[in-house]
């Protein structure tokens, strides 16, 4: 079944296509380790809510814009072991993010309905 690992994050709108790069070069590492897909999106029609929404959660600033980003792996124990292996990776440590990864929150989901 398939596993998801979703992102948010605020990344400052002046920086979009560092972003944009940064997760096309990411989609070649996640895809070398087991991923089969990495979906970035970028805050278009994002409301403003009254008790929580995406500026909030990510404390965005005025000139910052929220991204939304999953990533497919085929099971849980694959995207695991990438992780493991991104961790465990110098490399990674290396790649310049264009955003403050304090703010940035994931998580990992267990695919309940894909129609």
């Amino acid at each position: 079944m398939p596993y998801i690992e979703g992102y948010i994050a605020a990344v400052p709108t002046a920086n979009k296509d560092q972003y944009v790069k940064l997760a096309r070069e990411a989609a070649v590492q996640f895809k070398k380790l087991g991923a089969t897909r990495l979906v970035e999106c970028w805050g278009d029609d994002v409301p403003k809510g009254a008790v929580t929404d995406f500026y909030k959660a990510t404390q965005a600033k005025d000139d910052e814009t929220p991204i939304f980003s999953w990533v497919v792996y085929p099971d849980k124990a694959t995207r695991d072991a990438a992780n493991k292996a991104m961790m465990d990776n110098p490399d990674m440590g290396k790649m310049e993010m264009p955003f403050d990864g304090k703010r940035m929150f994931w998580g990992g989901f267990e695919l309940v309905v894909d129609e």
